[in-house]
Order: C-alpha cells, then sequence, then structure tokens
C-alpha cells in the first residue's frame, strides 16, 4: 500500500473510537507542532532577525502594483474570490457530498473538510498572536481584521485543492485526470499570485500559506490509519457471511 493508493487498498468502515483517536494522534497533536513552526516564523518576519525581508517584500507588491490592468484586475479578482472562505467552504461541501455519496465512505468524504479545518486552525490562531500589516500599496480588496500572516486565502485554497488533486487521481480517464490534478495543483499559484498583485499580501505571506494548505493537505491524507490485510479480512467475512446465507 502506497500514500497515494492507501483509501483504494483498505476500504473499512473505523469504529468511532478509531476515527476520534486516529484523528487527534495523526492530525491534531502534529498540527500543534506546525503550528508552533509558523508561529516562530511569524515572530522572525516581525520582531526577530528577518525583519529586513519584509522591506525588500515591499519591492515585490510596488512592481506588481505598476503593472496593474483591467484585465488582470479582473482576472485577479476572480482567483481572490477563489480563495474566499465562502467559496472554499461551499467547494468543499459539494465534493464531501459527492464523494460520500459516490463512496458510501464517510471517512473518506472528510478528508477536503478535515484539510481546510487543520489549515484554518493555524491561520486563525497565528493571526491572533502575529500583528503583521499589509503591503503599503493600493489595495485591491477590503483589508479583513485579520493579520497579513500568513495569507488565509492561499492557504484555504492550497488546503483544499491540493487534496482534490490527491482524490482525482483515482479518475480512471487518463486524460480527464491529468486534465482534473493540473487544475487543481494550479489554482493555489495562482490564487496566491492574485493575492500578491492585489496588494494584500506579502511574498512570505503566501509562501507560509502554500505550505501551510500542504502541510494540511498531508495530514488529511494520512488522517485514519489504513492496512490493507484488514480490508482483505474483512471483504472475505463479508463473502462468508453472503454465502451462508444464500445457502
Amino acid at each position: 500500500m502506497t500514500m497515494l493508493t492507501r483509501w483504494r487498498d483498505d476500504r473499512s468502515r473505523p469504529s468511532a473510537k478509531e476515527a476520534g483517536r486516529d484523528l487527534a494522534v495523526r492530525v491534531l497533536s502534529l498540527l500543534v507542532l506546525w503550528w508552533l513552526v509558523v508561529l516562530a516564523t511569524g515572530w522572525a518576519l516581525t520582531d526577530g532577525p528577518l525583519q529586513h525581508l519584509g522591506t525588500s517584500e515591499e519591492q515585490v507588491n510596488t512592481s506588481m502594483a505598476s503593472s496593474r490592468t483591467g484585465l488582470l484586475d479582473n482576472v485577479t479578482l476572480f482567483f481572490s474570490w477563489t480563495g474566499a472562505t465562502v467559496s472554499i467552504i461551499g467547494v468543499c461541501l459539494v465534493v464531501v457530498a459527492l464523494v460520500w455519496w459516490r463512496t458510501r465512505q464517510w471517512w473518506y468524504a472528510v478528508v477536503p473538510l478535515i484539510a481546510i479545518s487543520a489549515q484554518a486552525l493555524v491561520f486563525f490562531l497565528t493571526t491572533l498572536l502575529i500583528d503583521r500589516e499589509r503591503p503599503h500599496v493600493e489595495k485591491l480588496d477590503d483589508s479583513p481584521p485579520t493579520s497579513s500572516f500568513p495569507s488565509g486565502h492561499t492557504g484555504a485554497a492550497t488546503g483544499l485543492y491540493f487534496t482534490l488533486a490527491l482524490m482525482a487521481l483515482r479518475i480512471r480517464q487518463p486524460a480527464l485526470r491529468a486534465v482534473v490534478v493540473t487544475v487543481c495543483l494550479l489554482v493555489p499559484f495562482l490564487v496566491a499570485t492574485a493575492r500578491l498583485y492585489r496588494g494584500m499580501h506579502h511574498v512570505s505571506d503566501v509562501t507560509v500559506a502554500i505550505v501551510n494548505g500542504l502541510v494540511a493537505c498531508l495530514l488529511a491524507w494520512n488522517w485514519l490509519r489504513r492496512d490493507p490485510a484488514r480490508a482483505t479480512g474483512a471483504d472475505e467475512r463479508a463473502g462468508s457471511e453472503r454465502a451462508v446465507t444464500v445457502s
């Protein structure tokens, strides 16, 4: 069993106790450690040894602001909304419902929901303690009350769409699979670029957010213990029970 096939190799249903244990041990406990890393990075950028980076990063925002056009304003508005909370939650819930309906496996269907929730926890708790100002350029979006570090839009888009890319590997048609996976992998970077262009974040804000989303994606993808032998045994027992019933 490989990481990419873990959900196909073992489709056994976990008990409530197993699900709760694995969520706590394999996601929440590791998420705390990752949050401390993000927090330390934010401190280094705002009050620590990396403060000078903020000044150099402003050049990127200034350059992008000076190159704005009507077309790019509209394109980046679309991708900025792609990473907005309402868009992320809406897409996530639709995917969860569809996957649950098609597979009848709630423990697999909730993977995207765990991913966006995990990255959101790190984002929210970090912004409570790290107060970083947004770039000093004209902003094309309304500034939310949260800190510039890290980018919530970018982190949410990364957590969701990277997870969808992993799920899309189960698409049987090769051409369609390649297109869907590629689009899902590109979306977070387009959202990050849009947030930079629209003056909402520094480069380090979106960079850390992408890593945050990636970590959340990997934790969510591996949230439940999988064992192919267990699935095989369950299938054999189910087959025996059906045979007895028929007899």
